[in-house]
């Protein structure tokens, strides 16, 4: 695409170098467009290009105007030299002024166009060997600067890891790291797909959760819990809920204990029962509370001792166990689950996300600045890493160089020709216009001299 905008009026834009002369988008008045051409979409210059057009253009006025000045000098001197001798000297300087200025005009402007929009051969040089120039280039930045030996030299030398360190330690970066993640990471959310990460789960779950038998792995971590007295604690708690509940609600015990007592008899037999009843369930518990050694507690010990060897060991209890878990995690109930839990974590982390004062966030912006404090001052640490980023970065350079280099080439081969050149003129055509004032003024020395030179062996010879 053109870089242009809209000129002032009179002002030539950036593909022009003279009144009258075409621009890098057109050919020369009445010539026939070129077969294959395509029009070009113009685009808006950026301030930055917008100002390099500016400068341009006023670059090329005055070399412009310095070539027409030339003209205007050889024009009246050359027609006075003979009445006035000293204007010869004038005559002369000002016409390797004009050639001067003509050459280095036509060497300045063949480089992007074609001068006059004549096809002389070797002009138009950007856009007629873009494609070698491309790959000139990527094999220049491939050699020079995509080069292990240069890549791992400048990594060593500005300390990767230290300088990473000292801006993540600051909190005002840290804060801009963790919000720049919550970006991300609710972005990433979003792109996610339910569906999926419900299948993933879900495999997972069916993987781990349900392939395996249960019963085995229960039954051995069963016998460790109670080789080291565990189920003790259990049992105390157990006891003292029971104990308490036998003191809150005597009533409700008297009602199951009377209603498996014989209808025929009398009520108060039926609370003198209850009332015994109670008091000695209680003294039984409160026995069983107080004595590590009662029966009831060795009793229950030898239960759960043979009920984990079962679960290890016994294989109608492994079945048991299996018939069990096959019935609590059928498919349904797992998909359930699944979902249920995707979308509970799903939730739970874009709130917290997009919460800047979330439990979340303030544990990320502490761990970046943490992060940041270990590796601003951990020398060893630093090192190591320094060393693993530039084994990794050499490692890539050594292998990928020609690809990277090649982007280069590719991309310059994917420019329009005419819009290459254009680009390029624009980012250096006002240095090169100092080419056509310092031709024009060496010009003039140089004609001054030769002249004078001619002058003097004249006169002596």
């Amino acid at each position: 695409m053109a870089l242009t905008r809209e000129p002032k009026p009179g002002e030539p834009t950036a593909g022009s170098s003279a009144p009258g002369q075409p621009t890098a988008g057109s050919s020369a008045p009445g010539r026939p467009k070129p077969r294959g051409s395509r029009p070009r979409r113009a685009a808006v210059l950026s301030p930055a290009d917008a100002a390099r057009l500016v400068a341009l253009v006023r670059m090329k006025r005055l070399a412009l105007a310095l070539l027409v000045l030339m003209a205007l000098v050889f024009a009246v001197s050359f027609a006075l030299q003979d009445r006035i001798p000293a204007l010869q000297y004038v005559r002369a300087a000002a016409e390797g002024g004009m050639v001067g200025a003509l050459a280095d005009w036509f060497a300045v402007t063949a480089l992007f166009r074609y001068p006059l929009g004549l096809r002389i051969p070797h002009t138009n040089i950007i856009a007629s060997r873009k494609d070698e120039i491309g790959a000139s280039l990527g094999e220049f930045v491939g050699t020079n600067f995509l080069s292990e030996q240069v890549v791992r030299g400048k990594l060593d030398s500005i300390g990767v890891s230290r300088r990473l360190g000292m801006w993540l330690k600051q909190p005002d970066n840290a804060r801009r790291l963790t919000d720049e993640i919550a970006v991300a990471g609710t972005g990433l959310l979003t792109l996610l797909s339910d569906d999926a990460i419900k299948d993933l789960i879900e495999t997972v779950a069916r993987e781990h959760l349900v392939r395996p038998e249960w019963a085995p792995p229960i039954g051995r971590v069963g016998a460790r819990l109670l080789a080291s007295g565990q189920q003790h604690a259990v049992v105390d708690l157990l006891l003292d809920r029971a104990e308490g509940w036998l003191h809150e609600h005597p009533e409700a015990f008297g009602r199951a204990v009377s209603a498996r007592l014989p209808g025929w008899l009398p009520g108060f037999v039926d609370r003198l029962v209850d009332d015994r009843a109670h008091r000695e369930v209680l003294g039984f518990v409160a026995s069983v509370r107080a004595d590590a050694a009662h029966p009831l507690r060795e009793a229950i010990d030898r239960y759960l001792v043979e009920l984990a060897d079962d679960l290890e060991h016994d294989p109608a209890m492994i079945n048991r166990v299996e018939t069990l878990k096959l019935e609590l995690l059928d498919s349904a109930r797992l998909r359930e689950f699944a979902s249920e839990t995707w979308e509970a974590v799903k939730v739970s982390l874009v709130a917290s996300l997009g919460d800047p004062v979330s439990d979340l966030r303030d544990g990320i912006r502490a761990t970046v600045i943490e992060v940041g404090e270990r590796l601003a001052g951990d020398g060893a640490l630093g090192g190591r890493i320094d060393r693993w980023i530039a084994d990794s970065v050499s490692y890539l350079v050594r292998t990928y160089r020609d690809e990277l280099a090649g982007v280069i080439t590719e991309t310059v081969e994917r420019w329009d020709a005419a819009e290459t050149s254009e680009k390029i003129e624009l980012q250096v055509g006002r240095d090169l216009q100092y080419i056509r004032i310092n031709g024009t003024v060496v010009g003039s020395l140089a004609g001054l001299a030769i002249f004078a030179i001619a002058q003097a062996a004249v006169t002596l010879f």
